[in-house]
């Protein structure tokens, strides 16, 4: 990586779809940074422009949308001058994306072996013994147990936690420089979460990776991430250390902070956040 540069840089970015009476604004004027090694969280209610706004630096936006951007950067390339070509010879390989749904994400034909193979295959030139063994030793690495019997199964013979632990295996094929954690637990029973959270934990820290953490859950972020990007309506609300959250200024913060429920103490009614329609404009 070159040396002393942001990993992830965001200039402005907006993102826009067409509607009935115009274009609808999904991202607006963001901007971001994370260095290498770092763990950034990106929080905010369903629909805030979290998820759009990583697919837009994965290239994955649907084909309608329209993205602008001063400044949009990978480890010192340039993602907009290069285009397309260049986001797909990052993607898989350096940038990877871990999904909300993995019995969604996961092709159901294919078995899990034979998904991360193909991503071996393509990123690291394996042959087809060598990818398959090479898939064996990641189903172990995201501690999935009796991998052998895994690589034959089909996403449908998979339970939520495991194909989670498969897709994770699937990301890390092309030895990522950057993660991207998309809701990666939201699909999951309360059960198996904290274990999910655990490897992705383990694994970034093992592997020295950049983490883009995808989350509604303020306290999750708060145990897993250095800082913490609070997003509103498309935009960027304010960006503060994730243990400083309860010192939080932006009022939308502090209300998402106050609506949260305690189990130490008694409230009746649950606060509800009341939202000032300034904030859209900035």
């Amino acid at each position: 990586m070159s040396g002393g540069a942001a990993l992830l840089d965001i200039g402005n970015l907006a993102v826009s779809f067409p509607g009935p009476e115009g274009p609808v604004r999904a991202v607006r004027e963001v901007s971001l940074s994370l260095a290498p090694g770092e763990r950034l969280a990106i929080v905010g209610e369903s629909g805030s422009g979290k998820s759009i706004s990583m697919r837009a630096v994965m290239g994955l936006l649907p084909r309608q949308a329209r993205m602008t951007a001063d400044r949009l950067a990978f480890d010192g390339i340039d993602l907009i001058e290069g285009g397309e070509r260049s986001i797909r010879r990052l993607r898989g390989r350096r940038i990877a994306m871990v999904m909300q749904d993995p019995k969604a994400a996961l092709d159901p034909v294919m078995t899990a072996g034979a998904q991360i193979a193909e991503g071996l295959r393509l990123h690291r030139g394996l042959g087809r013994r060598a990818a398959r063994a090479a898939a064996l030793e990641l189903l172990a690495a995201v501690r999935i147990d009796r991998p052998e019997r895994v690589l034959d199964l089909h996403p449908h013979q998979m339970s939520g936690g495991m194909a989670q632990r498969v897709m994770i295996a699937m990301m890390l094929a092309g030895e990522p420089d950057l993660l991207i954690a998309d809701e990666p637990t939201s699909a999951l029973d309360v059960s198996v979460r904290g274990e999910i959270l655990e490897l992705i934990d383990g694994l970034v820290t093992e592997r020295g990776m950049g983490l883009v953490l995808i989350s509604h859950d303020l306290d999750l972020v708060a145990a897993f991430a250095d800082r913490v990007a609070v997003m509103y309506a498309g935009r960027v609300m304010e960006t503060l250390a994730a243990g400083a959250l309860d010192h939080a200024g932006h009022p939308y913060t502090r209300g998402l902070i106050g609506c949260r429920p305690r189990l130490d103490a008694h409230v009746a009614p649950l606060p509800v956040l009341v939202r000032d329609p300034a904030w859209k404009d900035g």
